[in-house]
Order: structure tokens, then sequence, then C-alpha cells
């Protein structure tokens, strides 16, 4: 509850920011604003200034960012995952922020290219989650993440990349047992990902 009053505060106080107030509504913005990240700062553990950095290469109006992720199935049973060495070697499905310039599409195949080495082509959003409604780990920032279906056309895996240490189709019954980078994906996500494989008309999911 609290994540998300910080995060709404803050995004009140940028939103006022955006439209030229008058000074003494600016003043109040700004300190709106330094409170939420004093509580965005306790709930999450990162520094204060690292908030303040963040937000000061923001203009107009704030939106969620936008987290990509590719899920790639080799039949009914298994899924590509990557090993995160930014997240001490846990487990994830290809994926980062989005890019400026490049559609979502793009950015899935571009990621699953550089943190596994497989060229792939993509083929539908499977879901549109909301970040806030899920198991993740508190995050400062108010995200939206997006799976996109992929299917591999050719390369191949790499034992290590500038952001992977290992690569390698997982199978369903192992997903229990692995270390989760659960602030790219988490364990009840990939369950309900895994209908798409038994599935593969199922509609898009939106939370």
């Amino acid at each position: 509850m609290w994540m998300g009053i910080a995060q709404r505060l803050q995004a009140l106080a940028q939103a006022g920011l955006a439209y030229d107030p008058h000074v003494f509504d600016a003043e109040r913005y700004q300190e709106v604003l330094a409170l939420s990240q004093q509580m965005l700062s306790h709930l999450t553990g990162q520094p204060v200034p690292q908030l303040q950095d963040a937000v000061a290469l923001e203009r107009g109006y704030p939106t969620p960012k936008v987290d990509i992720r590719a899920v790639l199935f080799d039949g009914t049973d298994k899924v590509l995952m990557a090993r995160e060495k930014h997240d001490g070697g846990r487990w994830s499905l290809p994926g980062g922020w989005a890019d400026v310039g490049c559609t979502p599409f793009e950015v899935a195949v571009k990621e699953v290219r550089e943190e596994t080495g497989l060229d792939t082509e993509a083929v539908r959003l499977l879901a549109l989650w909301d970040k806030r409604v899920h198991p993740h780990p508190p995050q400062a920032w108010y995200v939206y993440k997006a799976f996109v279906l992929c299917r591999p056309t050719g390369g191949a895996l790499l034992a290590d990349t500038a952001e992977t240490s290992e690569v390698r189709w997982v199978s369903r019954h192992e997903l229990a047992t692995l270390d989760l980078s659960t602030d790219r994906v988490t364990l009840s996500q990939l369950e309900t990902l895994f209908g798409f494989a038994d599935n593969p008309d199922l509609p898009t999911l939106c939370d």
C-alpha cells in the first residue's frame, strides 16, 4: 500500500511541475516530490540522490516505464531462460527496458539476440501486466511488463554474454526449483505463460 502511495505522490508532483505552475504551487510540488522520494528510498533501499537524478532526466507528464520480456517455447514443456549477471546469476526471461525508437517487437528480438545469441521473429503479445499487482519485490518506478512470444529463426545459444552467464531451455517442472530474478519475472507469471504453450490461441492477458 505504501509503495503505491509513494509512487502516486511522486507522479502527482512530477505532473504538477510539468505544467509551469505558479511559483508557490511549484514550491509545494517540490516538497511533495522530496517527501515521496524519501518514502521510496525507505521502501526500496535506493538512495535518495539516485531517485532524484532519475526524475531529473524525465520531462513532461509521468507515465509507467515499460519492461519487455521475450517468451520462447520448445514444444509445450520448455521455455528459454537466462541467468542475469546484474542480479546475482538469478534466472529470467530474456528482456529489458523498452528503447525509444524501437517497437515492442523489435525490443524483444534485440534482447533475445543480445542475451542468448538466437535470432528470432516476434509473433504476438501474450500479456501486458501491471507490475504492482504481481508478487515482485518493491521498486521505485511504476512499471508495465509486456511478454512477447518469439520464434527462433537462427543463431546459436551463447554460453556467456555481457548480461548473462548461462542460457538454456528450462522444463516446466524445474521452474519451482530455480532461483528466479523476481524483479524481472515471477513463478506465477511463468506458470501462467505456459498456458500459451498448451493453447497458442488463448487471448492476450491484460491487467
